[in-house]
């Protein structure tokens, strides 16, 4: 059964991927064009995978899953995903 989080909850999971910080990304969505931090996105996590949904017009963004010990990421509903380079 999965449940309804902001977009706070993929940031364990997507710290496995990207060495910043995710949850400050700025996030556009392909759909609407809506933009903002991916931690204002809704989330949607199960033990299957999670889903990470646009905040305007929730739209998926990111579907993310643990596949024999590979984080499989797809970003299509993301038209761009700016991340901060750290200083």
């Amino acid at each position: 059964m999965s449940m309804h989080l902001d977009g706070n909850a993929a940031a364990g999971l997507l710290a496995e991927v990207f060495t910043v910080e995710a949850t400050t990304a700025v996030v556009t969505c392909a759909s609407c064009g809506g933009s903002g931090p991916l931690g204002a996105a809704i989330v949607y996590a199960s033990d299957i995978g999670t889903v990470v949904r646009c905040a305007t017009c929730s739209e998926v963004l990111i579907r993310a899953a643990e596949i024999r010990e590979r984080v499989v990421l797809d970003m299509r509903g993301a038209a761009t995903i700016a991340l901060g380079v750290p200083g």
